[in-house]
């Protein structure tokens, strides 16, 4: 293992850059199926009733997923026994390796039930891999900054998601512009997925070149091996269950609403049946719009507090979701989607960053890459992996356009419960500049 970089010395911006583009590109491989899930339940799960293509493509969708608790235990806890920097480069190759699979695998018509088997596979491994990533990647953005600006870093673990999905969908607006629907659907979506692969090296070489954020040999020793089945881990847990389980539950309230907006896509296709180009803008409306206010959330709450931040824009949210559904299926336009897309992402991605930081900086450094990685990746699991799927399946059985929206008001009062309960970790509440 590398040397440690010190508590004290900063690390160079151009190190910290690298982790923020590595994470971003992994997030491009893994989301990228979102915003061309109606191609690939063409491609690999052919249907004649209408809907059930795309209900398979997105419980695939889903399926990726289910590794991600895997990755998490595995990946997460490895990061905090050999260090932030190794676990991240093993995350990375495994996220190529499922991406080029993907984007190689032939089509239903080509080999049979062999297609779809392949393609499951593949989120497995894609699932494993990002389920290892947040925790050593948001541990080290964390870590890695100054007292003053840790909402300001660990919000960059949002906006390089965002950064990530408007690079996929302008991809596909670009995809959709200069081919035809036909070629879109046998060939064209495939290009996206693989020009992930090509960029995997790219982050590679990034990642090897980071100092490690892991101070001491005794940081890692201190790390309990969750993979052994560590006896100790239940005694080592009880002093912060109030900032897990608050974690867990916000955490699973926010990706509900990240996965009805990466499903924006899809929507405006399968159920407002709107053009290809269309459909293609919306993640580039509410992702761009994603990336430049989610950091200035991060500054907020590194002024303001964590909770000030999250709770009020939360709240606004709340307010905001049903009218702007309410809009978009009523006036049936691109002007009304992107709009109301448009004002729900702000006053989202407002909200979000907070709750990561603050479960972040909330957990001692000798497990919270592995504790960060496993409250992460089991909402994620369980509400990223179903959302589509269940709002999918709620506005076909019920006929209702507007199920996306009472789905997600559920989803954000319950968050918003949490929120109030969840303790306050931002240094200029707390007095704390120093983290464990």
């Amino acid at each position: 293992m590398h040397a440690p970089a010190s508590a004290t010395a900063p690390i160079p911006a151009r190190h910290v850059a690298a982790v923020f583009i590595g994470n971003g590109l992994e997030f491009y491989d893994f989301l990228s199926y979102a915003i061309f899930a109606v191609y690939i339940g063409r491609t690999f799960f052919p249907a004649e009733a209408p809907g059930i293509s795309l209900l398979l493509s997105t419980a695939t969708f889903g399926i990726g997923f289910v590794a991600r608790p895997v990755g998490g235990i595995v990946l997460g806890n490895l990061g905090d026994r050999i260090g932030r920097k190794p676990t991240m480069l093993i995350s990375f190759t495994l996220m190529g390796v499922g991406m080029a699979g993907l984007a190689l695998t032939p089509s239903y018509a080509a080999i049979g039930m062999a297609a779809p088997v392949l393609v499951l596979c593949f989120r497995l491994v894609q699932g494993f891999a990002l389920g290892g990533e947040v925790g050593p990647t948001t541990a080290y953005m964390i870590e890695a900054a100054p007292a003053a600006r840790r909402g300001l870093y660990g919000s960059m673990q949002y906006a390089t998601q965002d950064g990530a999905i408007v690079v996929a969908a302008l991809t596909g607006v670009l995809l959709s512009a200069i081919l035809t629907e036909q070629q879109l659907q046998q060939w064209g979506w495939r290009i996206a997925f693989l020009l992930g692969v090509a960029i995997v090296p790219f982050g590679l070489l990034l990642r090897r070149g980071l100092p490690e954020t892991l101070r001491a040999a005794d940081d890692a020793a201190l790390a309990p091996d969750v993979t052994a089945g560590d006896i100790g881990l239940p005694s080592r847990l009880r002093p912060h269950l109030r900032v897990i389980v608050c974690g867990l539950v916000m955490l699973a309230s926010t990706t509900v609403g990240s996965y009805v907006l990466t499903y924006m896509t899809s929507y405006a296709l399968d159920t407002l049946h709107m053009t290809a180009g269309t459909a293609f803008v919306v993640p580039v409306v509410t992702s761009g719009l994603a990336v430049v206010f989610e950091p200035a959330s991060g500054a907020l709450s590194d002024r303001f507090g964590r909770k000030p931040v999250m709770m009020l824009c939360y709240l606004l949210t709340l307010i905001v979701v049903l009218p702007c559904f309410w809009a978009i299926v009523h006036f049936h336009s691109a002007l009304a989607l992107y709009a109301g897309m448009g004002l729900i992402s702000i006053l989202f991605s407002l909200a979000t960053p907070p709750v990561l930081i603050a479960l972040t900086e909330s957990l001692p450094r000798r497990i919270r890459s592995g504790l960060v990685a496993m409250v992460y990746a089991f909402s994620i699991s369980i509400f990223g992996g179903s959302t589509q799927f269940v709002i999918t399946w709620l506005i076909h059985a019920t006929g209702n356009a507007m199920a996306p929206a009472f789905y997600w008001v559920v989803a954000i009062a319950i968050g918003l419960a949490m929120m109030g309960l969840m303790p306050e970790s931002a240094p200029v509440k707390t007095g704390k500049t120093v983290l464990d």
